[in-house]
Order: C-alpha cells, then sequence, then structure tokens
C-alpha cells in the first residue's frame, strides 16, 4: 500500500499542538530519558516506540477506566487506547526531531497508528504501540510491517493510507467527549 501524506511538507510531521504536545516537559523529559548515547534516529525511534508498547499499558487491557488524550497525560498517567498511545508515540518521536504522523486501519472499530520516517529514508513505515498481549505480537520494523492487526484479506477490514499531521477529527471527538473508557467504546468511530 502506498502512503499518502495528508500535508505535502514534511515539517508538518514535526509540529506540535494541543495533542501531540511534544514540547510539554513530561514529554520532553521522557523523550531525554530514552535517548542513547551514540544511539542514531534507529536507536531512539525504536526505544520510543517500545516504551509506548511496553511501558504504557493499554487501558482495556489493564481494566483502566481513564481517558486520555494528550500526548503528555498518556505518559504520566500511563494508560490509554490504541489513539492515544499513538498520540505519545507521535509526540516522543517529534521531540527527537523524526517526523511522524498518525495512521488508521478499519477493524471492528478504526484502529490508531503511526508512520515514521526516519532520516535518509524516502519511505514511510507503519507501527502499532497497541501492547501486545498473547496472540497480539507488534514489533518495531522499518522493513516488514509488524502490526498488531493485519487487515484481514475478503473481510471488510482496510488499511487507510493518508498519513496525518493531527489526529483525526473523528477519533479526537471520540477520545475528548468520553468521561470514561466504558463510555468510549459506544463512541469509537467505526471508519473515517
Amino acid at each position: 500500500m502506498e502512503l499518502i501524506q495528508q500535508a505535502p511538507e514534511l515539517a508538518a510531521y514535526l509540529a506540535a499542538d494541543e495533542t501531540i504536545n511534544h514540547e510539554h516537559p513530561t514529554v520532553r523529559e521522557t523523550a531525554a530519558g530514552l535517548r542513547v548515547e551514540g544511539g542514531d534516529a534507529y536507536a531512539y525511534a525504536k526505544a520510543a516506540f517500545e516504551f509506548v508498547r511496553d511501558g504504557i499499558p493499554h487501558s482495556y487491557d489493564a481494566g483502566d477506566p481513564r481517558v486520555t488524550w494528550r500526548a503528555s497525560d498518556v505518559i504520566e498517567q500511563r494508560t490509554g487506547i490504541c489513539y492515544a498511545k499513538s498520540h505519545a508515540l507521535a509526540a516522543l518521536l517529534r521531540a527527537a526531531g523524526i517526523p511522524a504522523a498518525l495512521c488508521y486501519q478499519r477493524l471492528d472499530v478504526v484502529h490508531g497508528l503511526v508512520a515514521v520516517r526516519l532520516p535518509g529514508r524516502e519511505k514511510w513505515a507503519r507501527q502499532d504501540p497497541r501492547g501486545n498481549k498473547p496472540g497480539v505480537d507488534a514489533q518495531f520494523s522499518l522493513e516488514h510491517e509488524r502490526l498488531a492487526f493485519p487487515v484481514q484479506p475478503g473481510s471488510s477490514e482496510m488499511d487507510y493510507p493518508v498519513l496525518y499531521a493531527v489526529p483525526h477529527p473523528a477519533v479526537l471527538g471520540a477520545l475528548r467527549a468520553a468521561p470514561d473508557r466504558e463510555s468510549l467504546w459506544t463512541r469509537l468511530p467505526t471508519e473515517l
């Protein structure tokens, strides 16, 4: 699948906003802690991915009722669903000057991913920081996607090819409107 940048300028995928708030002290401190002396952009991106995937439990898996949507809140509260975890990963990547986009799949509901574009690479690579569990084995990879939920051929599932610089309004609206995770489950978008 060919990924399509919604914003033509790569700078849009480095910007901070209310959701991908990579200028927030929590995001900056976390990013600084992920840097390895002598490490390159690949090492940092992989460390950021693994931090979000493994260090921030998916709120459904953990039974956590809180709904987070700002990257700094996801990191501080250590909880979030796929969208929120994607916001946190995008913020950590952008904090290090690595372009990061938000992208989505349609499964039973819309599922959130991140695409990363490392220096020297012409292609974006989608990553899924959702969090692993039995039957789910997402891994950081630039060559072959290792997503939590690959789209099943012959089903109504699909990969959306658009790379967003900011969260899709349907996703952000659902997160912001939900007082708790149980309520959020009734608001999750089923398509974009």
